[in-house]
């Protein structure tokens, strides 16, 4: 058999570096934010019935990593200063350990537009994406804060809708 040729394959640098060993996609990091106004019979139960959702929810799908459902309940929601368990949500999504943030309404969000709107803006910063349920609305896709201005002023005149 002469003129047969002998190949050898030669890997490349970078198929051999560890870091590019990994080629598996990385799972969203996924939270909630579950919030009721008021400590009536009425609303906690629609409170746990949003954490018990939100948390089989996530741990379904098997794109997400399961954070945490975060919550506040019989607080005012006029103001975010107050509610513990929002603040603690933005600052670990601030902080990289969250990519997605759940919710059932742009008023249970936040109650005012000028507080939905920063928080939206420091979170889009961080590339930090927020889901609002009802609207079936993503931040991420929203080319405008002209939208959640919009969402934000309808959800609060029609009570939280």
């Amino acid at each position: 058999m002469t003129g047969a040729r002998i190949v050898h394959k030669i890997e490349s640098r970078n198929s051999l570096h560890p870091a590019m060993m990994d080629t598996a996609k990385q799972k969203k990091r996924v939270a909630a934010y579950a919030y009721v106004s008021t400590d009536s019979d009425e609303q906690l139960s629609s409170y746990e019935a949003q954490v018990e959702f939100y948390t089989r929810h996530i741990q379904s799908n098997p794109e997400w990593e399961f954070v945490n459902v975060y919550t506040d309940e019989g607080i005012s929601g006029t103001n975010t200063k107050k509610r513990e368990g929002f603040n603690r949500m933005v600052a670990d999504a601030l902080a990289g350990k969250i990519d997605l943030i759940l919710t059932k309404s742009i008023s249970r969000f936040a109650r005012n537009t000028v507080d939905t709107l920063t928080t939206v803006r420091k979170l889009k910063e961080k590339n930090v994406e927020v889901y609002f349920e009802k609207k079936d609305f993503y931040t991420a896709t929203s080319p405008e804060n002209a939208a959640v201005t919009a969402l934000s002023r309808v959800s609060w005149c029609l009570g939280g809708v």
